[in-house]
């Protein structure tokens, strides 16, 4: 079966961003946003990941990456 591999931690290095400003600028909480860049969700809101593509100045495809497990 295939999963979803969050990105986020190499987006935020990229853009030289800490959690604690991401957290900040999103309006999303540290510990929601620790939660998401650790891969330990199974769920992202649209509205959540539109703010992350703004601030970081990226593409959903650049935070959130298929596998198909192989």
């Amino acid at each position: 079966m295939g999963e979803i591999i969050v990105r986020l931690d190499r987006m935020m290095a990229e853009r030289k961003i800490s959690l604690n400003e991401l957290s900040e600028k999103a309006g999303v909480s540290n510990v929601n946003l620790s939660k998401l860049k650790n891969g330990h969700v199974s769920a992202i809101r649209f509205s959540t990941l539109i703010s992350l593509c703004e601030i970081l100045r990226c593409q959903p495809g650049d935070i959130l990456e298929y596998s198909d497990g192989s």
